[in-house]
C-alpha cells in the first residue's frame, strides 16, 4: 500500500480538475486528474471517464487520499501504468487526487519501458496545467474533561483555533478535537496545561 512522506509541509492537492492528451506511436493517452476526498467519489468519476471515452482500450487509475488508495493497471502489463502514474503524483506530494489515464491503442506495441514512460508522461503533462494548493493534514483526538471546565475548554480551543467536533455527555464531557498533525502534541500539551491537567486523552471507540 502506498504511503506518504512524513514531511507534511510538502503535501498538496489540486485546486481544480485538469486534463491533458499525448500521442505516442499512434496510441492516445488522455490524462484526467481530479481532486477527490473518497473512493466513492472516485468511482463516480472513473465511471464517467468510461462513458466519455467508451471505445478506449484501457482506463488506468491511481487514487490517493488520506484514508484510502487504489492502483489499477486495467489490463496493461503489471507495473507499466498505475505505478509510474503513482510515482509522478508522489513526487509532487499530491494527496486527495484521482488520476485516470485513458488509452486508445494505436496498433503499435510500446513495450514495458515505453508504456511506463507514456503513462508517467501523460500525468506529468496534466500536472503542468494544474494549480496546486498546500494541504494541512489534520488529526482527530478524543478527549475527556470534567463538566465544570467544559466552558473553559471551549474558550481555550477557540483561542487556539482548534475545532471541536462531536461532544458526548456521560460521567464526564467527551469531545473530539481536530488538530493539525504537525502541531497536535504541542497543542494538546498546551490545552492540558491551561486546564490544570484536567484533560484526558481517550482512544477511539471500537
Amino acid at each position: 500500500m502506498p504511503s506518504y512522506d512524513s514531511d507534511y509541509s510538502k503535501m498538496f492537492q489540486l485546486d481544480a480538475p485538469v486534463m491533458a492528451e499525448i500521442e505516442i506511436r499512434k496510441s492516445r493517452f488522455i490524462a484526467l486528474l481530479h481532486p477527490v476526498a473518497s473512493r466513492a467519489e472516485a468511482e463516480t468519476l472513473i465511471a464517467a471517464a468510461r462513458r466519455d471515452w467508451p471505445d478506449a482500450r484501457h482506463y488506468c487509475v491511481v487514487l490517493l487520499t488520506a484514508s484510502d488508495s487504489m492502483l489499477n493497471d486495467d489490463g496493461e502489463p503489471g507495473g507499466t501504468a498505475a505505478r509510474p502514474m503513482y510515482n509522478v503524483l508522489q513526487h509532487k506530494g499530491l494527496v486527495n487526487v484521482l488520476a485516470v489515464v485513458v488509452r486508445y491503442f494505436g496498433g503499435v506495441k510500446l513495450g514495458a519501458g515505453g508504456l511506463a514512460r507514456a503513462y508517467g508522461q501523460a500525468v506529468s503533462q496534466a500536472l503542468g496545467e494544474a494549480r496546486l494548493v498546500a494541504v494541512t493534514p489534520m488529526r482527530e483526538q478524543r478527549i475527556g474533561v470534567p463538566f465544570a471546565i467544559e466552558s473553559a475548554l471551549r474558550r481555550r480551543c477557540q483561542q487556539a483555533g482548534i475545532a471541536i467536533g462531536a461532544v458526548e455527555y456521560g460521567d464526564a464531557v467527551t469531545a473530539t478535537l481536530s488538530l493539525e498533525v504537525a502541531r497536535a502534541d504541542a497543542q494538546l500539551a498546551e490545552l492540558a496545561d491551561a486546564l490544570n491537567g484536567a484533560l484526558t486523552l481517550l482512544a477511539d471507540p471500537d
